[in-house]
């Protein structure tokens, strides 16, 4: 009987979300730190460093000769140890809750990670999907995984590859535009952890070396808002710090009603396990005619979760699109106050 009332409410759910609102389908994709579902980071030696491309050249070109296979497998984390913060993990799973399992696979081509070069080092951080946008050429993922590159300076050379897998860079590596990430000003005002209801971010990348946009290669999922806490199915995605290959896992969202009051506001709550550092902003997807759509990205609420068996995610409400709106028509990016 359980199982029958889960899949007629799953049922239920799916069908309803078809008729959610989302943002028009006009034709329409941090630095390294300690969080808990944050993202991955590496030292490489000075001699690799001298190749890396140089400060205000960084070009598609130069970043896809940059990152051999060699180096795209060398990109180790740095803060692997998820939940590893002196932090209650209140939010993890409840006794008896079902986990979904995870299983490791080659992915999917709108979801990939991100690659950085700088003077201290290169690495890999985060998670990402192609969102569907006028022109082609954008990626969404967590507040907290992108804010740490925004504007020109320290410029980071940062690209996103999508379904990175095995030292694979099937469709390139796509650099992100300088001025070109999108974080809500009240992230960057109220901090990562007062601001987690504003946990969603954007990067405009430019062409591959082969001068494709992203979207026209890899495709896009269809941006959704304002289409409430209870989903399912739904297939979660993202790249665990240092692994070879992503994750993904299906289970489905619910609400939760943070009871931190350092990390205020009301979130999705999905529960899959080994969904560990390096994951955030990896996207919850929902089918949706013609592929996917996206509803969440792991992030908000203790950027993400202290636990690798239940992951957060900001709700997508008016300041996501607005934020989308913001990122498509290239108005000036908010950044940290000065």
């Amino acid at each position: 009987m359980r199982r029958i009332r889960v899949l007629r409410y799953a049922a239920a759910i799916a069908g309803a979300l078809m008729l959610g609102t989302g943002l028009a389908p006009a034709a329409h994709a941090r630095t390294p730190a300690a969080h808990a579902k944050a993202p991955a980071a590496l030292a490489e030696t000075p001699a690799a460093l001298a190749e890396a491309p140089a400060a205000g050249r960084s070009t598609a070109t130069e970043l896809a000769t940059y990152w051999t296979a060699t180096r795209l497998t060398a990109a180790l984390p740095a803060d692997a140890d998820h939940g590893g913060e002196a932090r209650p993990a209140a939010d993890g799973p409840r006794p008896g809750e079902h986990i979904p399992p995870s299983r490791s696979f080659d992915g999917i081509p709108q979801a990939g990670t991100f690659f950085w070069t700088d003077a201290g080092g290169t690495g890999r951080t985060c998670s990402g999907s192609v969102v569907r946008s006028p022109g082609r050429n954008l990626v969404l993922s967590a507040g907290h995984c992108l804010k740490g590159y925004s504007g020109t300076s320290p410029r980071r050379h940062l690209g996103f590859v999508p379904q990175y897998h095995d030292g694979l860079k099937p469709f390139g590596i796509f650099p992100v535009k300088d001025d070109g990430v999108y974080v809500a000003q009240e992230y960057y005002d109220l901090g990562e952890h007062a601001g987690a209801a504003y946990d969603v971010g954007f990067a405009v990348t430019e062409p591959n070396a082969d001068g494709k946009r992203l979207e026209d290669v890899a495709g896009g999922v269809q941006l959704l808002t304002d289409t409430g806490y209870f989903h399912a199915p739904v297939r979660m995605i993202g790249y665990p710090a240092g692994a070879a290959k992503p994750l993904e896992c299906w289970s489905w969202t619910t609400k939760w009603s943070s009871d931190d009051p350092a990390d205020p506001g009301t979130f999705l709550r999905i529960a899959c396990d080994a969904f560990v550092g390096g994951t955030s902003g990896g996207p919850m997807l929902v089918p949706w005619p013609g592929g996917w759509a996206v509803i969440g990205v792991i992030g908000g609420y203790h950027t993400g979760g202290n636990t690798p068996q239940v992951s957060y995610s900001a709700y997508f409400s008016s300041a996501t699109r607005a934020l989308y709106r913001a990122a498509v028509t290239g108005a000036p990016p908010a950044g940290p106050a000065t």
